[in-house]
């Protein structure tokens, strides 16, 4: 059962006291998915990462991402540099021109052309630094400014509850911790014991993060680290609706079933709807979401031979007619008595799709 009132209090508007945040994930964490998964259960959804170098130089690009609609409310954007006035500068922009609910630091980011500037996680190998970057951001803005990171840059480094102290001291609201070292990148596993002892050690609310790949982990880490909330990364990909999942485990309620081959297509394709309408390049926004298409078909029958399809198309309405070419084979598989869920189709060929 949920706790009946939150051990802590969040510095904005939620409609759960036990929030499921969606995590910042470079180009996933776009628009249309923020809104998507608001609408299957997220309570709250942030931005993929952006270079605060990028914002305070007004680079198209990246103030491209920051556009965002009131349905993804409440929500944040994440920020991630190096230099604490740059950081404070990025901030102050964001706040007075997007108006977000919070501004989220990413401490945690552990791609090399991130790090080698001493970005996301790279900051973490100087622990006055992230306090001085911290502290600017706070001055810089009236909103709340929370932070997601690591349990350290190495194991010889690895102090979460160290680094989480420092953290809240320098002014966090929220902090999030993946609980891998930035040396582990995503190998290995998260060490869920260090949330829960970041849990217990802070006075601010606590997110836990990290190998959440379906609905019953979100529950086992809740149940685990007694953490404040739970943030959703990769286990969102292809199924956005593991927040509703997630939440009736969390209030002991029985989970909803996961989509059929039929409804999933349909989500996949209202996705697709929101993509077409919110980007400006059709084309480069078909190619993009490939990556998205493979995702939502991952695990069907014949999946291999959809998303080789897939992943060429070029242009969204090439979707709908794989999809439906699909189903065709799809429906007369099922017919002949096949699992919908079995994988092996040896006797049946999908040359439709």
């Amino acid at each position: 059962m949920p706790k009946s009132l939150p051990r802590k209090t969040f510095p904005f508007a939620i409609p759960n006291s036990t929030p499921l945040y969606l995590a910042p994930m470079a180009g996933v964490s776009e628009s249309p998915f923020r809104r998507l998964c608001h609408s299957h259960g997220a309570d709250v959804v942030v931005t993929e990462f952006l270079s605060a170098e990028g914002i305070r130089r007004e680079n198209e690009a990246t103030i491209s991402k920051l556009r965002f609609s009131h349905d993804e409310r409440p929500i944040g954007v994440q920020i991630f540099g190096a230099e604490p006035k740059a950081m404070a500068d990025a901030a102050a922009m964001v706040t007075d021109l997007f108006m977000p609910d919070f501004v989220d630091i990413n401490f945690g980011c552990p791609v090399k052309k991130v790090v080698r500037r001493n970005g996301g996680s790279g900051c973490l190998k100087d622990l006055d630094l992230v306090q001085e970057i911290i502290r600017a951001v706070v001055k810089s803005t009236h909103l709340p400014v929370t932070v997601k990171t690591r349990s350290g840059w190495n194991e010889e480094m690895r102090d979460p509850v160290g680094i989480a102290l420092r953290m809240q001291d320098a002014g966090a609201t929220v902090f999030t911790l993946h609980a891998r070292t930035r040396t582990q990148m995503y190998s290995g596993q998260a060490n869920w014991d260090e949330i829960a002892k970041v849990a217990e050690a802070l006075d601010i609310p606590v997110l836990g993060n990290g190998d959440i790949k379906t609905a019953e982990d979100a529950k086992r880490m809740l149940d685990h680290t007694k953490a404040d909330g739970i943030m959703i990364g990769r286990g969102s990909y292809g199924q956005p609706w593991i927040f509703n999942q997630a939440r009736a485990l969390i209030h002991g309620e029985p989970m909803p079933s996961t989509p059929g081959v039929h409804e999933r297509f349909e989500i996949a394709l209202g996705h697709a709807r929101m993509v077409q309408a919110y980007e400006t390049d059709p084309v480069g926004a078909a190619i993009e979401f490939r990556k998205h298409l493979g995702w939502y078909v991952k695990g069907l029958p014949n999946s291999a031979d959809l998303r080789a399809k897939l992943h060429q198309v070029k242009d969204f309405a090439e979707v709908e007619t794989i999809f439906t070419n699909y189903l065709s084979f799809y429906d007369e598989y099922v017919a002949r008595g096949a699992k919908a869920d079995d994988p092996d189709i040896s006797d049946l060929t999908c040359e439709a799709a």
